[in-house]
């Protein structure tokens, strides 16, 4: 994140240019508080009402701490607020750096994770009042944010997070992604089960449904749900083989065609990987570069140890493996699923698996 810290008073400022340093944010204060080494750190002087500098602090920054009254903050910030998908997160410290406030963002922009940091550095009380955060439930807005996941089709969040938060019956419907996504040292409260897949959702009573899957749903999918919420894990691995300077849209074109032949979703792409004769092409890298996949390369012996739906003669003469695109997404999946060995098309082979909850742990630790 980057951050900007602000103070208009004299002790404020104190403890503002030490939270600065520590955390290597940017700084800004009164010209009247001048130590006469801002230019040498990089510090920001003004005059006049800080509420002048806010609307470019919240175009610039991901996140603000304030070192000023909370009810002047509120009322500095009302006017240029948009909405929490964009707005910056904003945490309030008081003067003596006792209290350190989340007050706006918390969860999508960062703002609770910033309060307990800032409370860290400088001794004060995290104040956090988001719902689930109190309760240590699940925060549906952040959701297996650690394992990379986002969610997709969310109409639904706030009536999501309501029957969280409201104890209603929830259901977790985990198709695909990490398991371990419960944090908390309390045991899983009874409102909150977990199933493994829509249909057995669209059987089972709920008032709201967190649904964690690589595939795409249907619109009668996400009809038989109550207040559903779409998220993506990152579990899908691509293995890839192809002639030797193909073009990085006909590699694609065929990426696009197979996930919707399979109906799954390009955003739940993990890595993509190949024989370490490809580490070099040019079409891969242009691919995996643009959609900031991971490539992975792995060697001719690597591969031929690996289980595959077929070998070939013809690519161990020109390869020295018996096969690329299966092994390749068999190894860089961490033994996963393999849902389609291989498919052929043009100057392209490509082959899917789907990550386990075994293989993306061992992942994790490789």
């Amino acid at each position: 994140m980057k951050i900007a810290i602000v103070s208009i008073t004299k002790h404020g400022t104190e403890t503002a240019r030490k939270l600065a340093e520590d955390m290597q944010a940017n700084l800004y204060y009164m010209s009247k508080f001048r130590h006469g080494d801002e230019e040498e750190k990089g510090i920001t002087l003004f005059d006049g009402s800080v509420r002048l500098q806010l609307p470019m602090m919240f175009e610039r920054y991901d996140g603000i701490v304030l070192i000023i009254s909370l009810g002047a903050v509120v009322r500095m910030i009302a006017p240029i607020l948009k909405d929490k998908k964009t707005d910056p997160a904003v945490v309030v410290l008081d003067d003596r750096a006792e209290h350190a406030i989340s007050v706006l963002s918390g969860h999508i922009g960062g703002a609770n994770e910033l309060t307990h940091k800032v409370a860290r550095l400088t001794g004060a009380r995290p104040v956090i009042t988001t719902a689930s955060d109190v309760q240590k439930t699940i925060p549906v807005d952040m959701f297996g944010r650690e394992f990379g996941w986002t969610f997709e089709y969310d109409q639904y969040l706030t009536q999501a997070a309501a029957a969280v938060v409201n104890e209603e019956p929830v259901l977790v419907v985990q198709e695909s992604g990490e398991t371990s996504w419960w944090k908390h040292a309390r045991p899983m409260p009874q409102h909150i089960r977990t199933v493994t897949s829509v249909e057995e959702a669209a059987q089972t009573a709920h008032h709201a449904a967190l649904v964690v899957t690589h595939r795409l749903l249907s619109e009668k999918d996400l009809a038989s749900l109550q207040y559903p919420v779409v998220y993506r894990p990152k579990s899908i691995v691509i293995g890839i083989g192809c002639n030797r300077g193909t073009d990085e849209r006909e590699i694609e074109a065929v990426v696009d065609e197979t996930l919707r032949e399979l109906s799954f979703s390009k955003r739940c792409i993990r890595t993509v990987a190949s024989i370490n004769l490809k580490k070099d092409e040019e079409g891969i890298l242009s691919l995996a570069e643009k959609n900031n996949w991971p490539f992975t390369t792995f060697s001719p012996d690597e591969l031929n140890k690996a289980p595959m739906s077929e070998k070939s003669e013809t690519v161990f003469k020109f390869t020295g493996a018996y096969g690329v695109s299966e092994p390749a997404a068999y190894l860089a999946s961490g033994g996963g699923r393999i849902v389609l060995p291989k498919k052929k098309s043009g100057n392209v082979t490509i082959s899917i698996a789907v990550m386990q909850e075994t293989s993306l742990s061992i992942r994790e630790h490789t």
